[in-house]
């Protein structure tokens, strides 16, 4: 009788250690409106001819449509960008049909279009069409972080 309470008091031990673990956190791309674009990037009414981009870390910013078919496309390759880079880069997107003045105010007449938020005070550069997610890296690595090609492939 006492194997089998001590076997039991083990057992409930052993289940509440292995399923107290905290979950994994799964980064994904942020949606964006406009009062979080403003509070998270850049406030284009208060100073629409200066970019003064206010996040904390470099970003990539998905301007995208529910009906387009190549942003479908990049929608899995941006949402593996963000986990893979969840530490360095915020990835972050604007439905340009919710968000017309936003699209507006960056001049986005097709979708997908990227904008790429740099690690420094360097202008962001503007990427269109559904990217292949190797070149996706190189320009987070490369350009937004800042990183040479050396130490992009140790």
């Amino acid at each position: 009788m006492k194997r089998l309470s001590l076997a039991f008091i083990l057992l409930a031990i052993y289940t509440v250690v292995a399923f107290a673990k905290e979950p994994s956190i799964v980064s994904k791309p942020i949606e964006l409106d406009a009062a979080e674009f403003v509070k998270k990037v850049h406030d284009f009414k208060k100073s629409p001819n200066q970019f003064i981009y206010v996040g904390e870390k470099p970003a990539i910013i998905d301007f995208h449509a529910t009906w387009c078919g190549p942003c479908k496309q990049l929608a899995p390759t941006l949402e593996a960008l963000a986990a893979e880079y969840s530490n360095d880069i915020y990835v972050y997107k604007v439905d340009v049909d919710k968000e017309p003045d936003i699209a507006r105010a960056y001049g986005i007449r097709s979708v997908p279009s990227l904008l790429f938020i740099p690690h420094d005070d360097a202008v962001p550069q503007m990427g269109q069409g559904n990217m292949p997610k190797e070149s996706l890296k190189k320009v987070i690595d490369e350009f937004m972080l800042g990183k040479r090609s050396n130490e992009v492939t140790e």
